[in-house]
């Protein structure tokens, strides 16, 4: 079975910036990557390519069979589901949630006069109740806190079937409870025989949610590691990755991560 995607030495270059260095990254269906690293190591420029949204300046990108640059990328995009602000910022606030889950069926933010289904309807129940927003059906958009906010989009990205879904930075901005309902929602997508191939960006280790497989290292645009997570993921490579000494902590599935305490400072008498 071919990848769900592969990029060879992709590098991206803009106006006196390096932003990928010769990156090579191949992915497999079945499988769920985060990808981690601070600000301006090239995730998002990496989102950007596998969700054919930018061409890299060298290298190849192969995405769902399809070669950049050789394929018309609105159709290619359709395969693709995506959350994150640019969506979230378009949805309108007196949208209820189920309608703005269910317009995805129709390539549109705010429902207007398309014709929907008992499919469609049936559809949308199923994966709000997947991610636990049942309950918020016919809330507004805009009365919902972050966190509902994240599952909704989550939901909605879902609703066209996708075979690749891009979760960029989900976690961001959410109190600790909030954080806690998204990741046992991504815990049971993950788990999931038919859900998509899933690539999470975050910052933090504590954001990988259990059932996720592999990992990618990024900083200043080139890989640091990557692989399957139990192995891949380790003090010295977080430590590399975002340049300090740090201990890394896992426990039932979940990680832990704080800087190495410094020497302590011997008492004057």
């Amino acid at each position: 079975m071919p990848p769900a995607f592969a990029l060879s030495e992709v590098s991206v270059v803009r106006p006196g910036k390096l932003l990928l260095e010769n990156v090579s990254w191949t992915v497999h269906e079945g499988e769920r990557w985060v990808v981690l690293g601070a600000n301006g190591a090239g995730k998002s420029t990496l989102m950007q390519i596998i969700g054919a949204t930018m061409f890299p300046s060298s290298g190849e990108a192969e995405i769902l069979g399809r070669r950049l640059g050789e394929v018309d990328v609105f159709d290619l995009r359709t395969r693709i589901g995506h959350t994150g602000t640019a969506v979230a910022e378009r949805i309108p606030p007196r949208e209820s949630v189920r309608d703005a889950v269910m317009s995805a069926a129709h390539g549109v933010l705010g429902r207007w006069r398309e014709e929907y289904d008992r499919e469609d309807l049936a559809r949308a129940d199923q994966i709000m109740g997947e991610l636990g927003i049942t309950a918020l059906a016919n809330r507004t958009y805009g009365t919902l806190s972050e966190g509902e906010r994240k599952r909704t989009l989550i939901a909605r990205a879902l609703m066209t079937d996708p075979e690749l879904l891009l979760l960029d930075e989900p976690g961001a901005g959410l109190d600790l409870g909030a954080r806690e309902d998204l990741l046992a929602s991504l815990e049971v997508l993950s788990a999931s025989d038919d859900a998509p191939v899933l690539v999470m960006v975050s910052h933090h280790v504590e954001e990988i949610p259990r059932g996720f497989t592999h990992v990618l290292m990024l900083r200043d645009g080139k890989v640091v590691a990557q692989g399957p997570l139990a192995e891949t993921l380790t003090a010295d490579s977080l430590g590399r990755t975002f340049g300090m000494t740090l201990e890394l902590g896992v426990d039932d599935g979940r990680y832990t991560a704080r800087r190495s305490a410094y020497g302590r400072r011997r008492r004057v008498t």
